[in-house]
């Protein structure tokens, strides 16, 4: 009989001879659709494991991972991913990766991110209101000894018949979709020497649309996440890309410049994912980012966006809902080790347009005497707006309307300046109404500073980055009016 994560995980922590021991299982499942041309082309489906062990010796610490995967065609049995460790699941395999974890231990030099493991005792070290708190996890409400939660095909039976019946939409009105769907569940099992035992599923689904027409520029782009499809409108979304394709068959130019210009919910999300990746507390205090306050400390109380602004993260949103302590597989700026099972609890990194928090590990919290507020899996903008993107587009007078951003790359990080392009539908919007496509342009522009020139936001709602689809799906944003967003130079992408 295959033995089980959380067994896994117990033979580990018994194996080990280090001083403290952390042992993080991972059970993935996934499953996927793809089409071209109005019809599906290919599906699959994967299953994979990983172990890893992060073994402590004295003030230092190594880690050691091995992952193995259920292929198709494998009848049912885990083949080992390329590694040099024996499979992690056999007994000399298993004993091998405890022991190459606590070598690299004991070669590593002190940690300079060193605090004691968490244990069932912890309670509290520093969280302030509305911070992210600490305590061991105590809300996570899952049995640890619980299998593997596992998805199938049966996510996509609703989905795939609407979507037969979009296809044939599409065919008779000479369009052409294309796509992709996914949906993986992934369970995680965390246990310390210390005593520390939990667990989390975590749902994940997305869908990406393509829908293409034979004028010069017609191509329009759509995305959603979802935990279970069941909140995908196939029709909807059909019909708000055929009308996408209405607006391509009069195609005009524009030259590069400052432009009024409305960004949807999903180009919102790209430019505050990167803002909120860039958001380490530690090098913020150590003058390297946006962040820092000139003349030494970081910019905490410091107005960033408008009156009413709020930026932040719930481990517990019902819509956005993800894991519930801190899972860390290394040590960097933005996350710990040692702060494996710390309890996440809803965060304002912005509130009321002033900035509220940055992402602390315990340690750089401790350095800077401001509270632990650990990165968490979503994030939400919301400004108090109610209007549509619909309504917004019919109050603009002149401008622009984008669809989506994308190949996003920082040129700044000391004020975070990004370039990319825009993708997929750059419209003009003439006296409240689309009246025409444009070429697409580069644009250089910084989140931060966007959230200072904001002229309106609308209504939050959710959405999902283009850019960062694959690493980050759960957010909720607005649309939101910048009066003068810099396209920079004109891209001949289409």
């Amino acid at each position: 009989m295959r033995e089980t994560a959380h067994e896994i995980v117990e033979r580990a922590l018994g194996l080990s001879k280090a001083d403290g021991c952390v042992v993080i299982a991972t059970e993935s499942s996934a499953v996927n659709l793809r089409w071209a041309n109005n019809t599906l082309t290919t599906n699959g489906a994967s299953r994979d494991r990983s172990i890893t062990v992060i073994s402590v010796i004295g003030r230092s610490f190594g880690v050691r991972t091995a992952s193995t995967i259920d292929s198709p065609g494998s009848g049912g049995h885990p083949t080992a991913r390329p590694t040099d460790l024996p499979h992690p699941t056999d007994a000399d395999g298993l004993a091998e990766l405890v022991r190459a974890a606590e070598d690299a231990a004991r070669d590593a030099e002190d940690a300079e991110d060193y605090t004691d493991l968490l244990g069932l005792d912890t309670t509290d070290v520093g969280a302030g209101a509305g911070s992210a708190g600490a305590g061991s996890a105590g809300d996570a409400a899952e049995a640890f000894t619980d299998p593997a939660a596992r998805t199938s095909t049966t996510v996509f039976a609703s989905f795939a018949r609407d979507l037969a019946e979009a296809f044939a939409a599409a065919r008779a009105g000479g369009r052409r979709l294309f796509g992709f769907a996914e949906h993986n569940l992934t369970t995680t099992w965390l246990g310390t020497s210390t005593g520390l035992r939990l667990r989390y599923s975590q749902p994940t689904g997305s869908v990406e649309w393509n829908a293409k027409s034979g004028v010069p520029g017609g191509s329009v782009w759509h995305g959603q996440s979802t935990r279970d499809f069941t909140d995908v409108d196939v029709a909807g979304t059909d019909a708000a890309l055929r009308d996408r394709l209405a607006w391509c068959e009069r195609s005009l130019e524009l030259p590069a410049g400052r432009y009024e210009t409305l960004l949807p919910p999903s180009a919102v999300a790209d430019l505050m994912i990167y803002m909120y990746w860039t958001a380490a507390g530690r090098d913020a205090a150590e003058g390297r980012t946006v962040f820092s306050r000139a003349g030494g400390g970081t910019r905490l109380g410091e107005a960033i966006g408008p009156a009413g602004l709020r930026l932040a993260s719930d481990p517990h949103d019902p819509e956005l809902a993800t894991t519930t302590f801190v899972t860390a597989q290394s040590s960097s700026s933005m996350s710990s080790v040692f702060d494996n099972g710390l309890a996440l609890r809803p965060t304002d990194w912005i509130s009321d347009g002033t900035l509220a928090a940055l992402v602390e590990t315990r340690a750089s919290a401790r350095a800077t005497g401001v509270p632990t507020t650990p990165m968490i899996d979503n994030l939400i903008l919301d400004g108090g707006g109610s209007a549509s993107l619909q309504e917004m587009i019919a109050s603009t007078k002149r401008g622009l309307l984008l669809t989506s951003l994308w190949y996003i790359r920082e040129v700044d990080p000391e004020v975070l300046l990004l370039t990319g392009l825009t993708r997929d539908g750059v419209y003009l919007v003439e006296n409240g109404e689309v009246t025409g496509a444009v070429n697409n342009f580069r644009f250089n522009e910084s989140p931060v500073d966007l959230l200072g020139r904001l002229a309106e936001i609308g209504a939050t709602t959710r959405t999902m980055a283009r850019e960062w689809a694959d690493w980050f799906t759960l957010t909720r944003m607005p649309a939101v009016r910048i009066p003068d967003f810099n396209m920079s130079s004109v891209s001949p992408a289409n």
